[in-house]
């Protein structure tokens, strides 16, 4: 739900009545994850989407029906062998949709909404499996550990799920969370859907060369915040590169040692230089990044990696260098390598091989890598 934030806040702000459809858990191959959404308003607009198309019909019609009586519901959608053209998944999968109507009194949610409306960090945490009384249930999490709302008025249960929260929050994850009889109190235990809203992950360009502009362009559209840095003011212009969030003149070294990076920060260095790349790899791969990718041709490789030897880095440390940079599409261009490298950066994300689909006998709908985190 989180990510329909800015035009759901919007609603809110125009004093709209909606309802929000929003995939609780998937099973098998599905096409979306947990946390998509689709909101259907009271006029009949309808936004966002849950399968892709395949049920989208039916949960536009259940998100009519909450606005109607007002009740929060969850319902299965998968596939039926007995009816090909009954409403379901064609991919084989199941889904777990909760149908939530919003028309006042859902504070917790609104200021949640309201939150990332405004790009600040906060997690929505929702009682989606439970006893009848608890369904829908929402907790807002900041970062500092402060939060509005509860899960039923039992002060364990709300720090447990502040805690799991929390440790979604911190990784920028959204996920389902387990509480078991015991941390839950309740007989059976509760399942949360916890939406995590974070500010876009960042992407470092690092070489102000017409393969830049490109792989800029192909990082904005995979939803990255992208800085382009150089230490050349005649190259690194906002001329050059319109579609970057920053463009920045300075050493990369020293540029990448004094700005914030996360577990989610992709660095991709195109200037294959010596003396821009080892002084800045070698601080790159000491870095707890998700992605640190270089270009060159194998011969480059070669040699840069004896210069990072030399220069201390270990052979453990070398293991994370994605290099020569991108996936094999036979690329020529600077846009086929931007989606060369865009590929690898996906498939590195979700631990995909990069190998094509045909003839893969590997699932095309991935369930997510997070790992359920413990308790804070």
């Amino acid at each position: 739900m989180l990510d329909l934030a800015e035009p759901l806040h919007g609603w809110i702000e125009e004093g709209r009545d909606f309802a929000v459809a929003t995939v609780v858990a998937v099973g098998g191959s599905a096409p979306r994850p947990p946390g998509a959404a689709l909101a259907v308003s009271a006029d009949g607009t309808a936004i966002g989407s849950v399968s892709g198309g395949c049920v989208e019909g039916a949960v536009y019609d259940l998100c009519v029906q909450a606005l109607q009586d007002g009740e929060t519901l969850v319902e299965r959608f998968g596939y039926s062998d007995e009816d090909a053209f009954a409403v379901g998944l064609t991919c084989g999968g199941t889904i777990d949709v909760m149908i939530t109507p919003f028309a006042g009194g859902r504070t917790v949610e609104e200021a949640a909404l309201a939150a990332a409306a405004r790009a600040e960090p906060v997690a929505l945490a929702r009682v989606v499996r439970g006893p009848a009384g608890l369904l829908g249930r929402a907790l807002l999490a900041r970062p500092d550990g402060s939060y509005d709302g509860g899960l039923g008025g039992v002060p364990d249960l709300d720090r447990t799920a502040l805690g799991r929260a929390r440790a979604l929050l911190d990784t920028g994850r959204t996920g389902t969370v387990e509480l078991s009889e015991d941390g839950s109190h309740c007989p059976g235990g509760l399942t949360l859907l916890v939406e995590s809203a974070v500010p876009p992950p960042r992407m470092i360009v690092f070489g102000a060369i017409d393969f830049a502009a490109a792989l800029v362009r192909a990082g904005r559209f995979l939803g990255y915040h992208v800085t382009v840095c150089d230490a050349r003011p005649v190259f690194t212009t906002r001329a050059r590169f319109p579609e970057a969030d920053e463009v920045v003149v300075d050493w990369p070294d020293r540029y990448l040692r004094g700005t914030e990076t996360d577990g989610r920060t992709v660095l991709c260095v195109l200037t294959h230089d010596a003396k821009f790349d080892i002084p800045l790899l070698t601080e790159a791969l000491r870095l707890p990044v998700a992605y640190v990718g270089a270009m060159g041709s194998r011969r480059t490789h070669e040699d840069r990696n004896r210069r990072l030897q030399e220069a201390g880095v270990s052979e453990r440390e070398l293991a994370r260098l994605r290099s020569p940079i991108g996936l094999d599409l036979g690329a020529r261009t600077p846009e086929e390598t931007a989606v060369s490298i865009a590929a690898e950066i996906v498939a590195a994300r979700h631990g995909g091989t990069g190998a094509p689909l045909t003839g893969s006998a590997t699932p095309i709908h991935r369930p997510g890598r997070e790992a359920c985190p413990q308790p804070a």
